[in-house]
């Protein structure tokens, strides 16, 4: 068996068939086998001359009989185009049809002979002809054609298949078509190349026909349209007309079956970043009361957005409370983080980072957010503006806080979650740098458990070194944790009689933020920042 495979390149096939016009709008499907020889013909003497005449004359002799085709599904289609036509001066123009069938690109046309044969000197003729046949049809119609190795898979048999009649009557859901094919015993005979000549004979002019070479190879396989129009040939000599049943409905449409999706709502988003902006900047000890102002407006814009009835709304990531005021648990609730990322001891960016992430009306809230009042004389002759740089998840961020490193060091005082027992037999003497040390490190590492198991309680043990200076804390070798503004505006509150210390972790991996803990820590206190962008004293 012969199988050889057509790819249309571009999705389209473009030709029309034999003796029609090409503004009929007809379309030639499947290819005629005649116009598939006359190809190989072509591809033969512009691109291998050198292959010999009797390889070449072989192989078009074993696939000079009918084939059959399996058909790719197929569709047809047509475009209209003026052209110009000079009849009737320069402007005068003719309207063309171009009509097509439209097919997929990956999909394949196969020509099969089941009762032909091809030696090994054959099959490499016949493949390196179809290797350099580019096209089939009109010049736009680009191919890749492919001699197959062996026979045709199971899969493509599933395809329509078009075959010739031989007499037999058409299938129920066929329907005849003529395709114009080679007649094997005709194609590559030279008999009907003949010119008419004069010759003088005893002073008389005689007309006489003689046979000539017109072509090389002189067969009727080679006749170009012109010689056959000038000859008004209306069919090719050396071909033939056989009939074919092709299915009905191979132009037939299958309409694509809608899958219905279930709709996936997107992440929602984990972070807001802004940056501060006013001529007077509050410095990196008033974290905690920009942090708490930042909380504040955000739970006015968010209840004035879902008022209803007079009764505002009240957001829990926003608030850190449930409906009923209780503190939620998880820490999956809004951070409130102040930072100095141009390290001038000045606060110049705010993140607002949720673990759970924002729903839609608390996005809107963020939005909103333009301006905090904390309460600073100076805020009134130089107001603390807020513009939003972006929303997204935490993936999506790398600066600041979200950074990813493998050392962290204390941004703001990490303050104890309890108190130190001072009294009994386990009374720790906090008069002492090294207790107040041991018992400061002691309590972040069971925050750290608590609030990111992931990285506290990963293979390589967390590294915790107090960042002392002459047996006190020291942040950004200059602050001291006592500076920092730790009471909260609320009663009861007892953050600044809390011990609170600066620190330096270092993991065995790079960690991603953000890293913060302790008591207050959704105000921003005890974060902790890339030792690489920490703020560091000022000469």
């Amino acid at each position: 068996m012969i199988t050889i495979a057509f790819k249309f390149l571009a999705g389209r096939y473009h030709a029309t068939p034999w003796g029609r016009h090409v503004n009929e709008g007809a379309v030639e499907w499947p290819p005629s086998p005649w116009r598939i020889l006359r190809a190989l013909v072509a591809a033969w003497m512009r691109t291998l001359p050198e292959l010999p005449r009797n390889h070449v004359e072989s192989v078009l002799r074993a696939v000079a009989a009918p084939p059959q085709f399996l058909l790719p599904p197929a569709s047809t289609g047509h475009t209209r185009h003026y052209m110009p036509w000079f009849k009737k001066g320069p402007d005068d123009r003719t309207l063309v049809f171009d009509t097509f069938v439209a097919v997929p690109r990956d999909a394949q046309l196969l020509a099969r002979w089941p009762a032909a044969s091809l030696d090994d000197t054959q099959r490499e003729t016949l493949g390196r002809l179809l290797t350099n046949l580019n096209t089939l049809g009109r010049s736009e119609s680009w191919c890749e054609a492919t001699l197959l190795p062996g026979p045709v898979p199971s899969a493509e048999e599933r395809k329509i298949v078009s075959a010739p009649l031989n007499g037999s009557s058409p299938p129920r859901d066929a329907e005849i078509v003529r395709v114009l094919c080679a007649n094997p015993s005709t194609a590559f005979e030279n008999s009907l190349f003949t010119e008419t000549v004069e010759r003088k004979r005893a002073g008389r002019t005689a007309q006489q026909s003689v046979k000539t070479a017109t072509y090389d190879p002189d067969w009727h396989l080679c006749a170009e349209t012109l010689w056959l129009r000038a000859q008004r040939w209306s069919d090719p000599p050396g071909s033939c007309w056989v009939q074919y049943a092709r299915p009905r409905e191979c132009f037939k449409i299958e309409p694509l079956r809608r899958l219905r999706r279930r709709s996936i709502a997107p992440p929602p988003f984990q972070v807001a970043r802004y940056a501060l902006d006013s001529k007077v900047l509050p410095l990196v000890t008033e974290t905690l009361p920009v942090a708490e102002a930042a909380r504040r407006t955000l739970m006015g814009i968010y209840g004035r957005l879902t008022e209803t009835s007079g009764v505002r709304g009240r957001s829990p990531v926003l608030a850190g409370k449930d409906e009923a005021g209780r503190p939620l648990t998880g820490h999956t609730h809004a951070y409130y983080l102040l930072t100095d990322e141009d390290r001038d001891e000045r606060l110049d960016h705010l993140t607002v980072f949720a673990r759970a992430g924002f729903g839609d009306d608390e996005v809107r809230a963020l939005d909103r957010l333009r301006k905090l009042s904390t309460g600073r004389e100076v805020e009134k002759r130089h107001p603390l503006r807020l513009l939003l740089l972006g929303l997204g998840r935490l993936e999506e961020f790398s600066r600041g806080p979200l950074a990813s490193s493998k050392t962290w060091v204390s941004a703001t005082p990490y303050i104890a979650t309890r108190h130190a027992k001072t009294r009994g037999r386990e009374r720790i003497d906090m008069s002492r740098a090294d207790a107040r040390a041991a018992f400061l490190i002691d309590d972040l590492r069971q925050q750290g458990r608590a609030v990111l198991p992931d990285v506290f309680d990963g293979a390589d043990p967390v590294e915790i070194e107090p960042l002392l200076e002459g047996g006190a804390f020291r942040i950004a070798a200059r602050w001291r944790p006592i500076q920092f503004k730790r009471f909260r505006r609320k009663p009861g509150d007892d953050g600044g009689a809390r011990a609170g210390g600066a620190f330096r972790l270092t993991f065995g991996t790079e960690v991603r933020g953000p890293i913060v803990l302790g008591w207050s820590s959704h105000f921003g206190m005890g974060l902790f920042l890339p030792a690489a962008s920490a703020p560091v004293r000022r000469a």
